[in-house]
């Protein structure tokens, strides 16, 4: 019997925000993403493994890591 299992990284881009930069400090929109990793069997998800949330400047491409908490919060708004 053949079983053909791996891993697949698939990234999202969320819902950005108008947000300081702390790398240039210019306020402009930042680009929310997420990515997840996940575990397949005969090339069908089936299990998220992880995830990791990124926002990134417009204006100088500086990419900082975020927590899901953070992220949560850059949603509601708060």
């Amino acid at each position: 019997m053949l079983l053909l299992f791996g891993f697949k990284t698939a990234r999202r881009a969320l819902p950005g925000r108008a947000a300081t930069c702390p790398h240039c400090g210019a306020f402009i929109y930042h680009l929310l993403e997420e990515q997840a990793t996940k575990f397949t069997l005969f090339f069908i998800p089936v299990l998220t493994v992880s995830r990791k949330f990124s926002i990134t400047c417009t204006s100088c491409g500086y990419v900082s890591s975020i927590s899901g908490r953070q992220k949560r919060a850059l949603e509601t708004g708060r």
